[in-house]
């Protein structure tokens, strides 16, 4: 069948298809739980299977409930589903955003690309969301922090402009660290010694 220019709003696991959450808020939820350095590997697929799936815990008189050998794939699904459809090349490339660091730059982008401020619209697709990110004009703020990321990234020298804007605005340009819990022990203990 032609799915040519439909938004899905439910994903097939092993034959069964099962309704999703598909507005942005809840998607960007489960990126931002994703990055969250505190949850563990298990807490995030937890999280990412909870938020997106109605079927997933779903209570024991609910039409459709998600056996748990379906996780698994409906995991891989959900991830594909957040990527846009798109398949990882299952490399690790440095990250170039932070849905939560850069909410404060983001939005203006995605409000002047859809016309609106999308935070006050009741429901948006995630997948319509992340078109209005990918159209968002070069002149953005975000688009510039983003190519200025890139480029660092790549190891591409910045121009004197460029140069001088990743200075004079190093607060929104560079990615925050968050630690992890391993890493405040770490630096608990750091401190101690110091006392």
């Amino acid at each position: 069948m032609n799915r040519i220019g439909l938004l899905p709003t439910s994903l097939t696991v092993n034959g069964t298809d099962y309704p999703i959450n598909t507005d942005f808020r809840v998607c960007l939820n489960i990126m931002q739980a994703m990055a969250d350095p505190e949850l563990d590997a298990w807490r995030k697929v937890y999280v990412c299977l909870y938020w997106l799936y109605d079927a997933f815990e779903a209570e024991p008189d609910a039409p459709l409930i998600m056996p748990p050998e379906d996780y698994d794939d409906a995991y891989k699904a959900a991830c594909e589903f957040l990527d846009h459809g798109t398949r990882s090349d299952g490399k690790n490339h440095p990250a170039l955003m932070d849905w939560e660091q850069d909410a404060d730059i983001l939005f203006p982008a995605v409000n002047r690309a859809a016309g609106f401020e999308t935070r006050s619209a009741e429901y948006i697709h995630w997948w319509t969301f992340l078109g209005w990110c990918m159209s968002v004009d070069s002149s953005s703020v975000w688009a510039n922090v983003l190519s200025l990321r890139s480029k660092r990234a790549r190891g591409k020298p910045l121009e004197k402009w460029e140069q001088e804007y990743w200075a004079a605005n190093k607060a929104i340009c560079v990615l925050r660290h968050r630690d992890t819990p391993e890493e405040k022990a770490q630096k608990e203990e750091l401190k101690k010694l110091f006392v």
